[in-house]
């Protein structure tokens, strides 16, 4: 029986980036994946001679290189990454497109700032008050974490409209929650997103994903694939040993799960909660068209576009299989990047209902796949140029897909809708990181894995692991 000062359970940016800081402190460490590769939903796989990411459109909180302060600044030196180790290249610019109006961010807030300005004018100094109420906010204020954005918002902001389009970005890209938000999580989202901005690696997520793994075996990590987990044994009010699916056991002093809040709890054998949290509900279809040419090409400039076809912007699990009103397009290939991708490439991704996907007849999925995936492009089509006599080749991911991959509940992408902040369960030594921790995006997910190993693991305070880092 294998004994480990910590095992981690998920091998996602989240666990990895838990895994490297507690390495470095010469832990002995074991991440333990129930798949054959790493990175959860952020992963990347191969089909007909392509490579595709799954989960990244943009990593949020880019600031430029040689920047001292923000998430990924703090990221780097905890980790001992430099800035090239992860060639983020910084994105063109993206819209948030609403019925008669399409405002557009780039990674300059000022820029951003201006354009709010043009389109709402009344809000000037309302939207100057909102944004040094989310630069004052503290993230580790776990009192305040569970605030509805939505009133906080709108008490700020009075035009429903910029309240909307506003939104739209910080859910698609964070929220667990149906038609609201933490007030935590927006004001995580709205720097990460139009503070600071969108990025990505030339060759995608697997150049992070390779990082990570690469330095966590250097220093000395055991990283095991097909190892998923069955259950936890419990004695004592602390996990005694962790059994994995094909019957081996594994002790370890603490554990430190990014399998998600609930699906943790439900690992703990004969000693669950007197109450499970509620699993998450939102879940999403993402269509993938790679074309015979670079989009910028056809008209496509705009490198995400968040778009709006309602006078009011919904955010729940659709009635449909799909909800084809509101969705994200991305265009991989507009960042600023040294060279041509190649081929283009078109990302659109909407809500789904996973329950309508689970009950699919198993011969009914492909052909039901390809239906939606038309009737999420042509309504994508209709906020930018029609690249569709273009495309080459196409794949679409579900809900079951994302169910299969990440072992969330319902296919909830962003996991359950109350985030456990303190990182702290019913168990002592049993610990939660990533999406269900509550810091959302590349960025957040690493970085809680980070802020969970340095606060239960290595007994560390913020301003002591920030000296560490540097050492």
């Amino acid at each position: 029986m294998s004994n480990y000062d910590t095992i981690i359970i998920g091998a996602g940016m989240s666990g990895l980036a838990a895994g490297i800081r507690l390495a470095y402190f010469n832990k002995r460490v074991c991440i333990l994946e129930r798949h054959t590769t790493v990175g959860g939903l952020n992963s990347f796989y191969r089909l007909g001679g392509r490579n595709y990411d799954v989960g990244l459109h943009a990593v949020t909180n880019y600031v430029p290189k040689g920047t001292r302060k923000g998430p990924l600044a703090r990221l780097l030196r905890q980790l001992r990454f430099s800035w090239d180790d992860f060639a983020l290249s910084p994105q063109i610019g993206s819209t948030i497109a609403f019925p008669g109006i399409a405002m557009k961010f780039n990674n300059q807030f000022e820029f951003f700032r201006s354009e709010v300005h043009r389109y709402f004018p009344r809000e000037k100094d309302n939207f100057r008050k909102l944004a040094e109420t989310v630069v004052d906010y503290d993230d580790l204020n776990e009192q305040a974490a569970n605030c509805s954005a939505r009133s906080i918002v709108s008490q700020i902001i009075h035009d429903p409209l910029l309240v909307d389009m506003l939104f739209c970005p910080l859910m698609f890209y964070g929220s667990a929650r149906e038609n609201d938000m933490d007030f935590a999580q927006f004001s995580i989202m709205f720097r990460s997103i139009f503070m600071e901005g969108f990025a990505r690696p030339f060759a995608g997520v697997r150049v992070i994903l390779k990082n990570l793994v690469r330095r966590f075996k250097q220093l000395g990590g055991e990283l095991r694939l097909r190892a998923g987990v069955d259950r936890m044994e419990v004695e004592q009010g602390r996990v005694s040993r962790i059994i994995l699916d094909d019957g081996t056991r594994i002790e370890g002093e603490r554990v430190l799960s990014s399998a998600g809040w609930f699906e943790t709890m439900r690992m703990c054998e004969a000693e669950q909660p007197a109450a499970l949290p509620a699993a998450g509900q939102l879940s999403f279809v993402e269509s993938l068209s790679v074309l015979d040419t670079e989009p910028r090409e056809l008209g496509c400039d705009r490198t995400i576009v968040f778009f709006n076809d309602s006078e009011k912007f919904h955010w729940k699990k659709p009635d449909e299989m799909v909800d084809v009103r509101s969705g994200v397009i991305c265009c991989p290939n507009n960042f600023q990047y040294d060279q041509p991708l190649g081929e283009g490439l078109v990302r659109v991704t909407a809500l789904a209902n996973y329950d309508r996907w689970r009950k699919l007849p198993a011969e009914d999925y492909q052909a039901t796949k390809r239906m939606w995936h038309d009737r999420i492009v042509e309504s994508a089509v209709r906020f930018m140029a029609d690249f569709r006599p273009r495309v080459v080749a196409t794949d679409t991911f579900t809900p079951t897909t994302i169910r299969r991959f990440t072992g969330h509940e319902n296919g909830a992408v962003y996991g359950a809708p109350e985030k456990r902040w303190s990182g702290t369960t019913h168990l002592k030594n049993l610990f939660i990181c990533g999406t269900d921790q509550g810091f959302v995006g590349i960025i957040g997910a690493m970085f809680s894995g980070i802020a969970m190993a340095n606060r239960h693991l290595l007994g560390m305070r913020q301003e002591d692991s920030d000296s560490s880092a540097k050492t």
